[in-house]
């Protein structure tokens, strides 16, 4: 567990709180390592977390296949809706995911710049009928986590002795996705190329995960031992993305993390992972005190749709080599 700190947000839960700097110097400590950490005191109250596992148990187990089907992510020009068992593989070298999920991210409206312009993430979503409370349901949700999300990184700005608000331009009009997951249990007999999901990074910003009790979560640490991210009654994990380390110039880390599902007993495993992007247009570039006197900066600035953009055509890249091996 020492591995994967927990930091209690009492205090800096609103700009200028009392422990702001001292819940701060514990994000650079965690954030300079593996990029994973537990939030206490959160601010997110226990029972829409639980009614939120609810709704994807619903979404996941009570919606016919012909419903599914028809709201499949591949008919979704934002990516939105179901995804099948096996649809994903994250790690190249391994086996189709073992697990089945729903998106969902905020309910822009239709005349919204970037809904008009078609950028990655912004657009409507596909529910299904028999679920008639999951729309504002999930947009609740988005909005706690999307709260939750600009604090921590006015944190992380504090962390790196910058203004608390130096990100808030940042997120006016926010990539955000949420995920509803069903992993089945860990299959008897499987080899090591099988996972719920395979070994990777998060591509975005902030990663905030909800997580049963059954946990399967493993985290890779600067050392490169897996350690597992187990479950703890009231706090979330979050993780850092791959928009950190660029923004940082690589003070800080975006590590590799997987799921098995191998202490559930034969029983499913659920998240609820909610990832954080800032806006399309956003300026990812080393912020002020992280690029060496004399040294160029690690990454090419860029904008956070075009490491989007990036991350999406590396991927692809990775799956045609292994398709060619």
């Amino acid at each position: 567990m020492a591995a994967i700190p927990v930091i209690d947000l009492s205090g800096a839960l609103a700009p200028g709180g009392p422990r702001s700097a001292e819940v701060a110097a514990q994000l650079r400590a965690a954030a300079m390592a593996s990029g994973f950490f537990y939030v206490r005191h959160h601010g997110v109250p226990a029972d829409q977390v639980a009614r939120q596992f609810a709704l994807a148990r619903r979404l996941l187990e009570d919606v016919p296949a012909a419903t599914r089907e028809a709201l499949d992510m591949r008919h979704s020009p934002t990516m939105r809706g179901y995804e099948n068992l096996g649809a994903q593989t994250l790690d190249a070298d391994a086996r189709p995911d073992l697990k089945e999920s729903f998106y969902c991210g905020m309910a822009y409206p239709a005349d919204h710049p970037y809904v008009v312009a078609g950028h990655q993430t912004y657009g409507h979503n596909q529910w299904p009928a028999e679920v008639p409370e999951a729309p504002a349901a999930c947009e609740a949700y988005i909005q706690a986590m999307l709260a939750l999300s600009r604090r921590l990184m006015q944190l992380l700005a504090l962390s790196l002795h910058l203004p608390e608000t130096y990100f808030d331009a940042t997120s006016e009009s926010p990539m955000v996705t949420l995920r509803m997951i069903r992993y089945p249990a860990h299959p008897e007999g499987a080899d090591e190329r099988t996972f719920g999901a395979g070994a990777h990074t998060d591509w975005g910003a902030v990663t905030i995960l909800a997580q049963d009790a059954h946990g399967g979560l493993e985290v890779q640490t600067p050392e490169g031992d897996w350690v597992p991210a187990t479950p703890m009654e009231g706090c979330f994990v979050v993780n850092l993305g791959d928009m950190i380390p660029r923004w940082t110039n690589g003070l800080y880390h975006s590590n590799p993390h997987r799921v098995r599902n191998l202490h559930s007993g034969g029983a499913a495993r659920w998240s609820i992972p909610f990832f954080y992007e800032p806006d399309y247009f956003a300026r990812i570039e080393a912020v002020p005190g992280t690029v060496p006197e004399g040294e160029a900066p690690r990454f090419a600035p860029c904008t956070a749709g075009e490491h989007l953009v990036e991350m999406y055509r590396r991927s692809y890249g990775l799956k045609q080599q292994a398709a060619a091996a």
